[in-house]
């Protein structure tokens, strides 16, 4: 099916997305706009094996316009791209692809809505040492975007080693004046930093828990979540408990929809009015 005209379509591509507030960020945005916009979740919740590349082909035959990319599919989805804008080879990842006539482009919004979010929210708090956890895709896009921010030491922790070791690498390549270093699980006890980011999955409704225990919290001036549903993840729980500053997804959510909603439409958005839609629509996506 083609591109139907005066109408556009994209839609976000993940695992466990039911609770996205995303589609009401962007379909709000779209009528606000003036738009015939529709936003579909393609959720690979219970396929047993995703085939990444059949989705995309399935959009862009069904006429989307692009597509969001999410967990577990940040890193996989530049296999499937014809062209990667700048920002996509600094990250390494993307979480947005468009369908243009010369084939498939990957973008990343990731990166620019942390830190965007960062600066105005914590800006403010000590950021000379923190703990990041996750390095998969979006936890390079936070990566690079906390070097960028005036982070000046990073300490990496993420299961997978090798992917904890090149963001180490790439951070210490892009942003000279930064170092970097990977920690382990035994190690975490005994971190002393300014702060902790968590760019994990963990704490999402598929995905609850803590990506730390409990004692890593303490005597850490703030701590931020990337997770966005649900927004009060039990990490940002305990660290109010414990007296922490802290930072939900929200801000994140808002700027990288903001940003994928102009790539979809070539169209200037107010991201204060997004915001107002973020926090209009409950974790189902209706509206309160």
């Amino acid at each position: 099916m083609s591109k139907q005209p005066g109408r556009l379509i994209v839609g976000l591509i993940g695992e466990g997305i039911g609770a996205s507030r995303t589609p009401a960020m962007h379909e709000a945005e779209g009528k606000a706009q003036g738009l015939d916009y529709s936003y579909r979740l393609i959720d690979t919740a219970g396929m047993e094996r995703p085939d990444l590349e059949a989705l995309l082909a399935d959009a862009e035959a069904a006429g989307f316009a692009g597509v969001n990319v999410t967990h577990p599919f940040k890193q996989q989805v530049l296999a499937h791209v014809a062209e990667q804008a700048a920002e996509v080879g600094k990250v390494g990842a993307s979480n947005t692809v468009l369908f243009t006539a010369c084939g498939r482009k990957a973008h990343n919004t990731d990166y620019l809505g942390f830190f965007h979010a960062f600066r105005s929210e914590l800006g403010e708090e000590p950021m000379d040492r923190v703990l990041l956890l996750g390095a998969g895709g979006a936890g390079r896009a936070v990566g690079l975007a906390l070097a960028e921010a005036g982070v000046r030491n990073l300490l990496i922790r993420d299961r997978n080693a090798a992917a904890a070791e090149r963001l180490v690498a790439d951070i210490e390549t892009q942003f000279p004046e930064a170092k970097a270093e990977t920690v382990t699980e035994a190690d975490l006890s005994g971190v002393v930093s300014d702060g902790v980011v968590n760019a994990t999955p963990v704490g999402m409704l598929r995905h609850p828990g803590m990506p730390i225990v409990r004692d890593v919290l303490v005597r850490k001036p703030w701590v931020a979540d990337i997770v966005y549903f649900p927004l009060e993840t039990e990490l940002l729980k305990t660290a109010r408990e414990l007296g922490c500053v802290t930072m939900s997804g929200r801000g994140m959510a808002v700027m990288q929809a903001a940003k994928a909603f102009e790539l979809f439409t070539g169209i200037e958005v107010d991201p204060d009015r997004m915001a107002r839609a973020f926090d209009s629509f409950d974790l189902g996506g209706n509206a309160r």
